[in-house]
């Protein structure tokens, strides 16, 4: 092995942050063996029992109230004097500028590159049950938000942190309640360093490496220099707060969304005569693949945590964003929140996963990849499409990134209180992070980053199942009057 002098700053870099990687993802990850060559994660059981359970006990809402939720984010029930900082629309922009991004572009790679085709279908499918979850955390979001600044009631501040403090404050244990939101703040600060930073500048880099030459790229050894870039335009964003993040990634996101999608549709009209083949595929890989991908648990247990890495679903995190929406409905917040998982999964990656399997683009290698994979997909039916794709991966991950700021942010403020000191130094040090993720090796930063995020469902599904009678009672509340306004 090279010694240590003789390695470039980026080989440094990785090798001081291996070990951190390997004890996040053996904590978060831990499994129990279900057969000789299947290991389950406790923490996806974790997941898909909240996203099924609020799906059946909430009465299927994600279906039953689709299209009103569609007429909240258009504005129909909106008021100026409700109390909040951002519109709907920005609230829901926001929360997916956080979501939307790399985990649809290069997660859904990876799901594939590891799980095959079949990992498609359990994505779609958990994206949809996770769509209740989401409403569950940003209905309880907006209902236990506070004004932490008696100067400044203009500024709001929510999320799992608050409603798991105010969840064993009704059952006479506050301080057990204070415990779990300090413990939530510590998570999500740990997931907007690994999966909200330090990945999404790890990706972009790659992508722009490719399009700049791979191997040969000028920036090919110095990916840190790249995230000395990218940590200077995220550090002048951040700096603005929840205001300055929301105008900005209610801009962005539409604008790189729609730009991806009509690419998406393009490639896969130009393979229309492969659709029928590509369908039957996904359905045969879901429910009977080949050993390769270890069987049908093993392909969905890939495409759920691609999933619920990519939407977020039971993990709290964009409920700290819709907590600043102006509404004084808590209920119709949850509504407009349970969109998200539906555009970033059910849409957005479905449109990712049909370009790589219906161009074969993820039988090339045999090797776990990320965003080369679908620039590659796009490539072979696009030529010099990679440069489009280079300037979408690089604004997503960079509103993805401003976004995540934010909720590490918040969880700093909830532990340290509003003050300045707390919140600059988070964010140089997220800024610092940005230089690291772009410096470290693809598999090192897809198992520390999904174990980041992960770790934030711990805490917030314990208060979701606490409070979901509360939760209930208030949406049969709402569809009661819902009935008596029409």
């Amino acid at each position: 092995m090279a010694s240590e002098e003789a390695l470039t700053i980026d080989q440094q870099i990785d090798l001081w942050f291996q070990p951190i990687q390997e004890v996040t993802s053996n904590v978060i990850f831990y499994s129990f063996p279900l057969s000789e060559t299947q290991n389950v994660p406790y923490i996806l059981l974790w997941l898909m029992g909240a996203a099924i359970f609020f799906t059946i006990y909430l009465g299927f809402a994600n279906i039953r109230y689709f299209k009103h939720a569609i007429d909240l984010v258009r504005g129909k029930e909106d008021k100026i004097n409700d109390d909040g900082q951002i519109s709907r629309f920005q609230a829901l922009m926001t929360s997916l500028s956080g979501t939307v991004g790399l985990g649809n572009i290069s997660g859904v790679a990876i799901a594939i590159s590891t799980g095959g085709p079949g990992a498609m279908l359990w994505m779609i499918v958990l994206g949809f049950f996770g769509m209740s979850s989401k409403f569950a955390e940003v209905m309880l979001a907006v209902k236990y938000r506070h004004h932490p600044d008696p100067d400044r009631p203009d500024r709001i501040s929510g999320g799992p942190m608050y409603y798991l403090k105010a969840a064993f404050e009704n059952r006479n244990i506050p301080y057990l309640g204070s415990i779990m939101g300090i413990f939530f703040a510590l998570c999500v600060m740990l997931g907007a360093i690994g999966g909200g930073n330090m990945f999404q500048a790890n990706q972009a880099y790659q992508q722009v490496k490719i399009a700049t030459g791979g191997a040969d790229s000028i920036i090919a050894e110095a990916g840190w220099v790249f995230g000395l870039g990218l940590a200077t335009l995220v550090g002048l964003v951040i700096v603005g707060g929840i205001k300055s993040i929301a105008n900005v990634a209610s801009k962005l996101v539409p604008t790189m969304g729609i730009i991806y999608l009509i690419a998406g549709l393009i490639v896969i009209g130009l393979h229309f005569q492969q659709i029928p083949s590509a369908i039957m595929l996904v359905f045969a890989e879901a429910f009977s693949p080949s050993a390769a991908y270890g069987g049908i648990l093993g392909v969905l247990l890939v495409g759920a945590q691609r999933a619920f890495f990519s939407n977020e679903s039971g993990l709290g995190s964009a409920a700290i964003v819709h907590a600043t929406a102006k509404t004084n409905n808590p209920v119709s917040q949850g509504f407009v929140g349970m969109l998200g998982p539906f555009i970033d999964t059910v849409v957005i990656c479905s449109i990712t996963a049909m370009v790589i399997v219906i161009t074969d683009s993820y039988k090339v290698t045999g090797d776990v990849e990320g965003i080369a994979l679908t620039s590659r997909a796009f490539e072979s039916t696009l030529p010099g499409f990679q440069y489009i794709l280079t300037l979408t991966v690089f604004l997503f991950a960079f509103s993805t990134m401003i976004t995540w700021a934010y909720y590490g942010t918040k969880g700093v403020t909830y532990i340290f209180g509003e003050k300045k000191l707390p919140d600059m130094v988070f964010k140089l040090f997220f800024c610092l992070c940005i230089i690291i993720g772009a410096s470290a090796e693809m598999k090192q930063m897809v198992d520390f980053t999904t174990a980041a995020i992960f770790s934030l469902a711990i805490p917030n599904i314990i208060g979701l199942y606490m409070l979901a009678p509360e939760i209930r009672k208030d949406l049969k509340e709402y569809a009661k009057n819902l009935k008596k306004d029409k």
